[in-house]
């Protein structure tokens, strides 16, 4: 019974679920997160999310079982390594999408239609696109985009076309980052994905250098338009430009230099300098949103 948890908690992936705080974002940046009644529909819909998303994960893993097989990572996983049955996936699937259901009914009616789009998409990446080289990565970007848009649906706050543009560069940037593994085991003579021949380092290094200088210049005319600085009611966020900075070199010298894994959950939750770097870009962005008195 110990086992068959522990394998449930591999099969759910809850280490990803740190991709659905941007539900929290809209929330954060609208300066209402130390709301406890926002904060508590905020959570709620990142719980959502976080079921949804986990439903996706199994989903993923019946589908691409064969390819996880041959991978050198992936074959570890409960239902690759045949800890976890077909059938008790596609149960443990219908169980956490129905729970998805049922709490978003609480929640504002564009929300649950946006959360279940988030479903379809990943359906329809899970049988069809993420076979296609670059629609995958466009796919995988989009529902960080749709996380936004529903975290500010449920707590009823608008949406920034800052925000959206942000979180679809950065979220971008990081998927092409995770296909430079896939390019690494090719190298090696594993395929483990089936569009992986619609990459190579070459492409990858090149693509994530031009997104990097993109998202660094539309961070730093975030941070300095008159629209953002009106509303924060101060001219000093471009401060915070040297985390983005500090962040995305970090993410290029673990990769480059250190030759790690560029999955980029996995690099967050090991490397502490880089954790270091993302909690002080929040609490110096948070200060001047909520403690307007020290701008």
């Amino acid at each position: 019974m110990k086992n068959k948890f522990i394998n449930l908690i591999k099969l759910i992936r809850p280490k990803d679920h740190i991709k659905n705080l941007f539900v929290l974002a809209p929330a954060f940046f609208a300066g209402k997160i130390s709301s406890i009644p926002i904060l508590k529909i905020s959570l709620k819909a990142f719980l959502c999310f976080c079921l949804v998303a986990s439903a996706v994960y199994i989903l993923n893993d019946i589908k691409d079982l064969s390819e996880d097989r041959r991978h050198p990572v992936k074959k570890k996983r409960p239902l690759a390594s045949g800890e976890i049955s077909i059938k008790e996936a596609y149960t443990f699937l219908v169980i956490f999408l129905l729970l998805a259901l049922i709490l978003s009914f609480s929640l504002p009616i564009f929300f649950s239609f946006i959360l279940m789009t988030y479903f379809i998409v990943n359906l329809a990446y899970s049988f069809s696109l993420k076979h296609i080289a670059v629609i995958d990565i466009f796919c995988v970007a989009s529902g960080f985009v749709l996380r936004i848009l529903a975290g500010g649906i449920a707590v009823k706050v608008p949406i920034s076309m800052w925000i959206i543009i942000m979180t679809f560069l950065l979220a971008l940037f990081l998927s092409i980052g995770k296909r430079r593994d896939d390019c690494n085991f090719l190298n090696e003579g594993l395929k483990t994905r089936r569009c992986i021949h619609g990459y190579n380092l070459e492409f990858i290094n090149a693509s994530m250098i031009l997104m990097a200088g993109v998202i660094i210049v539309s961070y730093i005319l975030y941070t300095v338009s008159p629209e953002i600085t009106e509303k924060f009611h101060t001219k000093n966020l471009y401060i915070t430009v040297f985390f983005v900075l500090l962040g995305l070199m970090r993410y290029f010298q673990l990769i480059l230099v250190q030759k790690r894994s560029a999955d980029p959950i996995k690099i967050f939750w090991e490397d502490r300098f880089l954790k270091l770097t993302v909690g002080a870009w929040l609490a110096v962005f948070g200060y001047f949103i909520y403690f307007p008195g020290g701008k």
